[in-house]
């Protein structure tokens, strides 16, 4: 495929995951019985779900600008494989989130634009940063799912589960990129990484 199939193929992307509902390629795993939450528990969760929907919006477009500007097309081979991953991520997300009746990020357009720039600027370092900057992003975004664990209502199984199985996928992502030649990061790099997210966030738990 030739960089401007890529430019079209990712134009596509963007609408799709922005615009319309994705299909996951495994089974949803928040399928068990749902609980009687109070309405203050179903938009706390609403939220955190909201949340990293948003995660899985910025994802599908890093791996896009990762992938379009990737050197080595083993390297591209596996941002697409993990990307597909993530697209289930998506899916499950939206489905919680509309189980609990809450609704989506309306910055959505806004956080894939800007995650695609930073995947296109990875890509255009070189393979090992590129791969490098999966690996930390997978990292913090692992942390970041523990963190809600432990915010996530109790007894909301289904929101529990699909975030579990999220960070499961995550922390593999991580590793594989590792092990396919990913460069630690600088440590201000990791700082800055970690203020975006902060900013994302906050901003997407509430718009």
């Amino acid at each position: 495929m030739n960089r401007l199939d890529h430019l079209i193929t990712t134009f596509d992307l963007g609408l799709r995951t922005v615009f319309a509902s994705p299909h996951a390629g495994r089974p949803y795993p928040g399928a068990g019985p749902d609980a009687d939450l109070s309405d203050a528990e179903k938009a706390h969760a609403a939220a955190l779900m909201r949340v990293n929907h948003v995660g899985e919006v910025c994802a599908q477009a890093l791996y896009a600008g990762q992938a379009l500007t990737a050197k080595n097309e083993n390297v591209r081979a596996e941002l697409e494989r993990a990307a597909r991953e993530e697209t289930d991520h998506l899916a499950w997300c939206e489905t919680r989130i509309n189980e609990l009746g809450g609704r989506k990020s309306l910055l959505n357009p806004l956080w894939f634009g800007g995650a695609f720039g930073m995947g296109a600027a990875a890509g255009l370092l070189g393979d090992k940063w590129n791969l490098g900057f999966l690996a930390e992003t997978e990292r913090q975004v692992e942390a970041h799912l523990d963190g809600h664990l432990q915010k996530l209502p109790e007894a909301d199984a289904r929101s529990r589960a699909v975030v579990e199985q999220m960070k499961t996928d995550e922390a593999r992502h991580a590793q594989t990129a590792v092990e396919h030649g990913g460069a630690p990061l600088p440590q201000p790099v990791k700082w800055a990484m970690r203020l975006a997210a902060d900013v994302m966030r906050k901003t997407a738990s509430r718009i």
